[in-house]
């Protein structure tokens, strides 16, 4: 058997852990899936790996887009290292928690998710480098509008709003981060994938990501508790073998706990399988 392991074997063994580790982590009754999505995939030749769900539809990133605000900013210049810039909140910001309070660093932003530090990013970059970048990287409806009656869209764009992007777009996203070919320099995507790193090493590999947590709209434009979605979005590498993974979860009622969290619980019970199935 050569360095990969291949087949159908082992492809049915990560799949069968993968169903494990969902029926597993998977919110109790009454909370109904309203939409389910796993893929992880080979960096270097895109084969799928595993997959679950329905992964072609559009949603809003929400905190998953601090990886491409995070290349924008390295590649501007404006970001400079894992502790610097640091700025504080503006006047009257008074987050709910206590972690996105205070001074924050690049590496605390990613950390903590701090909505009020991409504000800043996205104000200084500004909306024309932004629409530069977004459409050098693809990313998703590139929609930067804002929704209607939306107050300043520059800061709020990708929060539950015009701009949507895939489960498979996310991948082809971190993809061509991770093989050089956005247009950003390989410096920022150094410094970004340094943000991303977790602490969890499912099956031994070191994994880097970022969450992401939102609410539905209702016709009002107000956010519809009652339909939260999670994303947790990265890759785990190991020696020269990098698998890139999405997992986006939606329910049709209001969730107990905020959905990013949980989609990360779950993609790293759920790629413990797929990646102890790779050859390092």
């Amino acid at each position: 058997m050569g360095a990969r392991r291949t087949g159908g074997a082992s492809l049915n063994r990560a799949l069968f852990g993968l169903l494990l580790a969902l029926a597993a982590a998977v919110p109790t009754a009454p909370a109904q899936a309203a939409e389910d999505c796993f893929i992880a995939t080979d960096l270097d030749t895109g084969r799928v790996l595993a997959k679950q769900g329905l992964c072609a539809t559009r949603h809003p990133p929400n905190s998953t887009f601090k990886i491409a605000l995070a290349l924008m900013g390295y590649d501007a210049g404006l970001l400079k290292s894992e502790t610097q810039p640091v700025f504080s909140p503006p006047p009257g910001e008074n987050p709910d928690r206590e972690a996105a309070r205070g001074p924050q660093t690049p590496g605390s932003w990613m950390r903590n998710s701090v909505v009020w530090y991409s504000q800043i990013l996205a104000r200084d970059l500004g909306r024309e480098r932004i629409a530069g970048y977004l459409k050098g990287f693809a990313y998703g409806n590139e929609n930067m509008g804002g929704l209607q009656g939306e107050d300043e869209p520059l800061v709020r764009f990708w929060l539950s709003s015009s701009l949507r992007i895939s489960p498979r777009e996310q991948i082809d996203f971190l993809r061509r981060m991770l093989k050089g070919a956005l247009p950003v320099s390989a410096d920022a995507v150094s410094a970004t994938e340094r943000l991303m790193a977790i602490e969890e090493q499912p099956a031994g590999w070191p994994v880097f990501g970022k969450t992401g947590t939102g609410h539905g709209r209702l016709a009002d434009g107000g956010l519809d508790r009652g339909r939260p979605f999670g994303w947790f979005v990265g890759f785990a590498r190991k020696a020269a073998h990098t698998v890139v993974f999405v997992r986006f979860t939606a329910l049709d009622i209001a969730a107990p706990e905020p959905l990013g969290p949980l989609a990360r619980r779950q993609a790293i019970a759920i790629l413990a399988p797929v990646l102890a199935a790779q050859a390092p």
